[in-house]
C-alpha cells in the first residue's frame, strides 16, 4: 500500500541534415532552381537521437474532393545529422502543411535513451547512452505547418499522423492539428508540446536551457522503448510502434488499460515515470534533477487519472488557507509510487499572511524540506514552477520521514514552513 501526503503551501510573509550522396545530379524537388521560391523545413528525429535517417519531406495537397495526401516527388533522401537534425527544401511558398517521413537502414543509429539499458531481441544488451542499431521496418513520420518551418519526427509525432489519417479528409490541416492536440492529451503535455525538440536524455547535465515541457516529451518517446525491456511480446521499437499505430488507426485511440494482445497507455505513462525517477540517478544537475522530479509528479498524476483512482478527502486549515487533505491511506498503483518514496501534494496560497490577494503570476516556485526528524529537516528540493502541486521523494531510506514546504515568490519573499507531516517506509 502506497501512501498520498497533502501538504497545504503556507502563505508569503510579504543541424543540419547530410544528403546519402554528393552527385551533382540531385532533384529537382531538392534543388530548385534559384528563381523559384523555396521554404526550408528543419528538424530533429528523437527517439532518442537518430542518426544517420533517412528523411523525405513532401507538400500535402488536396484534390478536387478536399481530401489531402502527400505530393510525391522524386527526390533523394537526406541523413539525420549527429544530433538528429534535419533540413529539406521543397518548390513553392511557405503555405500549407507538409508530410515528413524517416526510415531506416543499415547505416541508421539510435542513440538509447533508456536507463539503464536498451534491449532488443537477438542482440545483446546497449547501455544507456550509447548508439544501437534499428531494423529496416523502423518508421517515423511528422507533419506541420510551413509557415512554422519546423517538423520533429518522435514516436508521438507518428502516433498523430496515424490518428489524422482516419479524417474523412485524409491529412488535412485541421485533421493534424487536432490529432496533434489530442495525442498531447493523452499523455497529460501541455499544449504545443510535440512541436517541442525533445533533449538527448543521455546528455541533459550539458544542457542549460532545457525545460521540464522538453523533457516530459522526450521521456514520453522514452517509454516507447522501455516497453521492450519490461515485456517479453515486444522485440523491437518497431514492435511497439506497429502496435500502437494499428491500434489509433482501427479505433482512433489507445486501449487505456491493455490486454493480453495491446499496449495500454497507462502502460506508457507508468513507464514515463519510472524512466523520469531512473535519470534522476544519472544526473549531477541539482536544476536538471529538480526538472525530472516535476516531470516524475505529473506522469504520476497522468497515470492516476487514466487509472482513475478515486479518494475520499477531509477539509482542514491552515492559517488562512483552506485545503483538501486525503487520509494517509490513501492507495495507488504500485508501479508509479516506489516503496522507497512518498509522493507530497499541495495547494497553492491564494494570499499573503496579511490578507493580501495572491496571484498565482506572483508565485515563484516551491521549496520541499524533508529530513528523518521533525526538527531537523536538513534536506529540499527546489521547485522552480507556480504549476506543480505535486512532487515524488524518492530513494528514502527505512525509517520515518517528515516534509514541510514554504512558497516562494518573484520577489523573493519566502514562506513560512507549512505544518509537518511524515511517512513510515
Amino acid at each position: 500500500m502506497q501512501w498520498l501526503l497533502m501538504l497545504p503551501a503556507a502563505v508569503l510573509l510579504s543541424g543540419c541534415g547530410l544528403d546519402i550522396t554528393n552527385d551533382a545530379t540531385t532533384t529537382e524537388a531538392q534543388s530548385p532552381s534559384v528563381t523559384e521560391p523555396t521554404v526550408h523545413i528543419a528538424g530533429a528525429a528523437v527517439k532518442g537521437v537518430i542518426q544517420q535517417g533517412l528523411v523525405v519531406a513532401n507538400r500535402l495537397i488536396a484534390d478536387n474532393q478536399g481530401n489531402y495526401a502527400p505530393q510525391r516527388q522524386a527526390a533523394k533522401p537526406v541523413r539525420t545529422a549527429e544530433d538528429g537534425s534535419y533540413e529539406w527544401q521543397l518548390r513553392g511558398k511557405a503555405e500549407g502543411w507538409a508530410l515528413v517521413e524517416l526510415s531506416a537502414d543499415s547505416s541508421t543509429r539510435m542513440i538509447c535513451d533508456v536507463v539503464p539499458q536498451c534491449d532488443q531481441a537477438g542482440s545483446a544488451p546497449v547501455a544507456f547512452g550509447q548508439p544501437m542499431a534499428l531494423d529496416s521496418d523502423f518508421r517515423l513520420r511528422g507533419a506541420g505547418d510551413l509557415s512554422m518551418e519546423t517538423v520533429n519526427l518522435t514516436p508521438l509525432t507518428h502516433l498523430a499522423v496515424a490518428l489524422a489519417e482516419r479524417s474523412g479528409n485524409g491529412l488535412s490541416p485541421g485533421a493534424l492539428a487536432g490529432a496533434y492536440t489530442t495525442v498531447e492529451e493523452w499523455f497529460g503535455l501541455p499544449a504545443g508540446a510535440l512541436r517541442l525538440t525533445p533533449p538527448d536524455l543521455s546528455r541533459l547535465d550539458a544542457m542549460t536551457s532545457v525545460s521540464a515541457d522538453a523533457i516530459q516529451v522526450a521521456i514520453a518517446n522514452a517509454a516507447f522503448l522501455a516497453l521492450v525491456n519490461s515485456d517479453t511480446r515486444w522485440s523491437s521499437i518497431s514492435d511497439v510502434l506497429n502496435n500502437l499505430t494499428a491500434q489509433v488507426s482501427a479505433a482512433g485511440q489507445i486501449s487505456v488499460v491493455g490486454d493480453a494482445t495491446n499496449i495500454a497507455l497507462a502502460d506508457l505513462v507508468s513507464a514515463a515515470a519510472l524512466q523520469a525517477s531512473e535519470l534522476q540517478a544519472t544526473t549531477d544537475s541539482s536544476i536538471i534533477s529538480q526538472k525530472l522530479a516535476v516531470v516524475e509528479s505529473r506522469n504520476v498524476q497522468r497515470f492516476k487519472t487514466i487509472a482513475d483512482v478515486n479518494t475520499d478527502s477531509t477539509t482542514g486549515t491552515v492559517g488562512a488557507i483552506e485545503t483538501t487533505q486525503p487520509p494517509v491511506t490513501e492507495t495507488a498503483p504500485a508501479e508509479t509510487i516506489p516503496a522507497d518514496a512518498a509522493l507530497l501534494s499541495w495547494t497553492a496560497p491564494l494570499t499573503r499572511e496579511n490578507g493580501d490577494s495572491l496571484a498565482m503570476g506572483e508565485i515563484a516556485g516551491f521549496e520541499v524540506v524533508y529530513g528523518a526528524s521533525a526538527d531537523t529537516l536538513d534536506q529540499s528540493i527546489a521547485i522552480g514552477d507556480a504549476s506543480v502541486d505535486q512532487l515524488l521523494v524518492d530513494g528514502l531510506t527505512q525509517g520515518t520521514w517528515y516534509f514541510a514546504i514554504r512558497t516562494l515568490d518573484t520577489a523573493g519573499n519566502r514562506s513560512r514552513l507549512s505544518e509537518v507531516v511524515y511517512k513510515q517506509i
